[in-house]
Formats: C-alpha cells, sequence, structure tokens
C-alpha cells in the first residue's frame, strides 16, 4: 500500500532531499519535494499528501510559518527537519503543530521509521483502518471520543485534533484514573523508549487543552499530578 502514500518534503537544501527522496522511494512511497515553503503549500494543495518532512530553516517563509499554515486545515503527519537541536526550537516546532522532531544529520533509516510511525498512526483516521479492541465511544464530564472515526466533542462541540493529539487524549480517558508520566505517556503513543528527557509530551498536552478551551473550564478534564503526569478523572 506504500504505492498509494504521497510524501511531501520540502527542504531549501537540494542534497538532503534528494537524500530522503531515495529512501523513501526504495521503500515504495511517491515523493514530491519543493525547494520553498511557497512551494511546498502550492504542491499541498494541488496532491494528496499524506505526510509532510519539513525543513525549519528556510529563506522567506520558514518551517514554523508553513507548519502553522497547514495545521489551519489539515492534521496530516507532519516531521520536522532541522539543523537546530535545542529544547526550545523543539518546543516551538511542537507548538505550531509538528508531530515529530529529527534533527540534521540524522540517520535515513531512522528517519523512514519515524515515517512509517506517524503513517501508521494517521491511517488510524480512516474508520475501515480503526482497531476493534476498546470501547468504541469514550464518554467523561462533557467529553465524547469516538475511536472508530476519531471524533472529538467537548460539550457538543467538535474538537480537530492531530493523531497524536487523539492518541495521548484517548490513551488517558480510556484509563480514567489512571495517571501517566510523561514517559509512559510518550512510550505508549509514539511506540519509543525515552532516551533523553524532553517536552514534547507537554507540548502535545499544552495545545489539547488550548483546543479543548481548557482555560475557561474550572472543571478541568485533563489534570496534571504535580511531579508524577497527567490524568483523566471520571
Amino acid at each position: 500500500m506504500t504505492k498509494d502514500i504521497n510524501i511531501l518534503v520540502v527542504d531549501d537544501e537540494k542534497e538532503i532531499a534528494d537524500l530522503v527522496e531515495i529512501y523513501l522511494v526504495s521503500d515504495g512511497y511517491n515523493v514530491f519535494k519543493a525547494a520553498s515553503a511557497r512551494e511546498g503549500l502550492e504542491i499541498l494543495s494541488k496532491e494528496d499528501i499524506h505526510l509532510v518532512l519539513l525543513d525549519l530553516m528556510m529563506p522567506g517563509m520558514d518551517g514554523m510559518e508553513m507548519c502553522s499554515k497547514i495545521r489551519e486545515n489539515s492534521n496530516i503527519p507532519i516531521i520536522m527537519l532541522t539543523a537546530k537541536s535545542g529544547d526550545l526550537d523543539k518546543i516551538m516546532g511542537l507548538g505550531n503543530g509538528a508531530d515529530d522532531y529529527v534533527t540534521k544529520p540524522f540517520n535515513p533509516l531512522e528517519l523512514a521509521a519515524r515515517v512509517k510511525s506517524q503513517l501508521r498512526r494517521y491511517t488510524q483516521l480512516n474508520p475501515n483502518n480503526a482497531s476493534e479492541s476498546g470501547e468504541p465511544e469514550i464518554t467523561i464530564r462533557g467529553l465524547a471520543i469516538n475511536r472508530e472515526n476519531h471524533k472529538v466533542t467537548v460539550d457538543g462541540e467538535e474538537v480537530k485534533l492531530t493523531p497524536i493529539e487523539f492518541d495521548i487524549l484517548y490513551l488517558l480517558a480510556s484509563n480514567p484514573g489512571k495517571v501517566f508520566s510523561t514517559d509512559e505517556i510518550f512510550e505508549k503513543v509514539w511506540n519509543e523508549k525515552v532516551y533523553e528527557a524532553n517536552n514534547t509530551v507537554m507540548v502535545h498536552i499544552r495545545r489539547l487543552r488550548g483546543k479543548m478551551k481548557e482555560d475557561l473550564r474550572q472543571d478541568k478534564i485533563i489534570s496534571t499530578v504535580w511531579g508524577v503526569g497527567y490524568k483523566i478523572e471520571k
């Protein structure tokens, strides 16, 4: 099925874009390349793209701005490619809607594995591919999560989530009262071991809370257990 998957690589460094293309094509994906954010947005408007590999530092419109524009009307996976490795840069990238972050120079095999992981999560948004295990719908204090069609509503209002955000919310809601540390959430949602402290989960939870308008609620849906992690109570 990979031949039906279209991946957009947006990077002004031709050598890197060409290298990424070689590995992705060898895995059976269709690859579109853009040397600028504006060219990338134009391709997105014309083609059915399933995942974007997006360079952070580009002349003109940078990767942060392009990521924000994509998130205005799409929840396709976005993996940031950047030479910046600082925590602040990662937080900014994730805060703008990126799903994952790979620092240059990167191992192409690791990048390919990240791509597969994000695509696997994204294709679960198709009801025909949804897991049949667990409850099809969870309702907790005004929050409703439908596992089969990945629809989320809060007090009757639909909330658009990325695949990562949905998986975090579903994990917490399907285990009411259980406190998950950030490491546990990362390992269960990303299916990877945590090898170093990072703020990835915290950033995604912050975005989740913003989308659910938690700041306007006295009865918060996602609770922080200081020094331990996060939970959703019934």
